[in-house]
């Protein structure tokens, strides 16, 4: 689902490390369950509107990328957060995703700065950031359109600083 290595900063020895980690826990098929992932509520206001969602959060490298691979169905609502430690640009893809979604790049304020629509499952092109962020959120493809969710809707996160 991610791509190999989300490291920004690619010179630093610990992020080839870590990236080196999750491409070979990737490559061996070596996932943990996603009911062992932690599980948060995560709010998104949107123009007068507050969105609950119940989340996965992806907080180690070996679990940003697994990510959301191999899952067949996600319900509404419901999704994963991916926390980096420090603001970066991220890029992401959808290889062994099974299922569109929307990703939702998140500011270290926690204001949507960028929303990729409906990704293709089992896609390798990548889907970037385009700017810095702390967090990404992924929710079942076309739910950011459904609820009206837009760029610079507010998170609502303890990853954001916000609860």
């Amino acid at each position: 689902m991610r791509l190999p290595c989300f490291a920004a900063r690619i010179g630093s020895a610990l992020a080839a490390l870590a990236c080196a980690t999750s491409i070979a826990a990737a490559q061996e098929g070596a996932h943990e369950p996603l009911s062992s992932f932690p599980r948060s509520p995560l709010s998104i206001q949107s123009e007068g509107q507050r969105h609950e969602f119940k989340v996965w959060v992806a907080d180690t490298p070996s679990r940003r990328g697994q990510g959301l691979m191999y899952v067949t169905a996600l319900q509404p609502m419901t999704g994963m957060l991916f926390v980096f430690p420090q603001p970066q640009a991220v890029s992401m893809w959808m290889k062994n995703t099974r299922i569109s979604l929307d990703m939702l790049f998140v500011s270290a304020d926690g204001h949507v700065i960028r929303i990729a629509p409906k990704t293709k499952p089992e896609s390798l092109a990548t889907i970037s950031s385009m700017g810095l962020v702390t967090g990404v959120i992924e929710i079942a493809g076309g739910e950011a359109q459904r609820l009206g969710i837009r760029t610079g809707d507010r998170v609502i996160h303890p990853a954001f600083g916000v609860t």
